[in-house]
């Protein structure tokens, strides 16, 4: 119990310091010029969760490869501008190399339990994808970054692309994306094994599967990244805190584990001393291995 309300805690904190530092990311983040178009609806619906952001560099080129934004929040809190505040450097890199950015909604846990959100974020990709040209995107270089609830969205979405999983799609329809690159900030990775009270009714997890992992194992599998990886997954740059108390280190050293026991590149970053969230994520030496990896697999 103690475990789970303090990563409630945290995640509620980072929630009021995302807006603290940037209530209007388009204005304070992105450099002068970016091209922006707001509020587009990908799923042909008027919800609000059914909304995504695309971000264009200044210069003028028929299309950008892209790297598609899935923010954190415990599955039910936030929007498409979080975590942009404390990722500031890294948000005006992919700009200013010549990136697109598209931030997608999803609903939350406490509208709609899962498959729901995985369900948003594949068709909105998809939506992306079929609407490549108008917005001048390249739909054949797409990249994830996730945040916590968000690098587990972000994981799953990637890893489960190679199966068919009519559950995580609407109308039961196989998107036809393919993911070229996956970049992990601290998102879990396996249900049945995160710390944690699962036997608490009220936490993050148990709110996203509709019960508790306990009570819930087959659902909390299928829901896990870890169970979908197989050789053909994309890369990864899995980033994680060493001193995160929401997602345990240990989520990311067995998904870079079992990536690599697949034979998909990956490499893992431990931050020392880092929290579950924060500017220690922004630091140089991370946004250059961002880039490299970016530079290698969508350029």
């Amino acid at each position: 119990m103690k475990t789970t309300l303090l990563a409630i805690c945290c995640l509620i904190t980072c929630l009021n310091s995302v807006f603290a530092q940037s209530t209007n990311p388009q204005k304070d983040i992105f450099p002068q010029g970016t091209v922006m178009y707001e509020n587009i609806p990908y799923a042909d619906d008027t919800l609000k969760k059914h909304l995504l952001d695309i971000y264009l560099p200044p210069t003028g080129k028929s299309s950008y490869p892209v790297v598609i934004w899935i923010h954190g929040g415990a599955w039910m809190m936030n929007d498409k501008h979080a975590d942009m505040g404390y990722m500031a450097s890294t948000v005006k890199g992919f700009i200013d190399s010549g990136y697109a950015v598209a931030s997608i909604d999803y609903r939350w846990s406490t509208t709609a339990i899962f498959p729901a959100q995985i369900q948003d974020c594949n068709q909105a990709v998809e939506f992306l994808y079929q609407n490549a040209a108008k917005y001048h995107l390249d739909r054949n270089r797409l990249a994830l970054i996730g945040f916590s609830a968000g690098g587990h969205l972000a994981n799953l979405l990637a890893l489960s692309n190679n199966n068919k999983i009519a559950s995580f799609y609407p109308a039961a329809k196989k998107p036809h994306f393919k993911i070229r690159l996956v970049l992990d900030f601290y998102g879990p990775s396996d249900f049945l094994a995160l710390k944690g009270d699962s036997k608490d009714p009220r936490s993050p997890v148990s709110l996203l599967l509709g019960g508790m992992v306990a009570d819930n194992p087959d659902r909390a599998k299928k829901a896990s990244p870890v169970t979908y990886i197989d050789k053909n997954d994309p890369p990864f740059l899995i980033v994680q805190g060493e001193k995160d108390e929401s997602v345990n280190p240990a989520q990311s050293v067995l998904l870079s584990s079992r990536l690599k026991d697949a034979g998909v590149k990956n490499e893992l970053i431990i931050v020392p001393g880092a929290p579950h969230y924060g500017v220690m994520f922004d630091a140089e030496y991370i946004r250059k291995k961002v880039f490299l990896y970016l530079n290698d697999y969508l350029k």
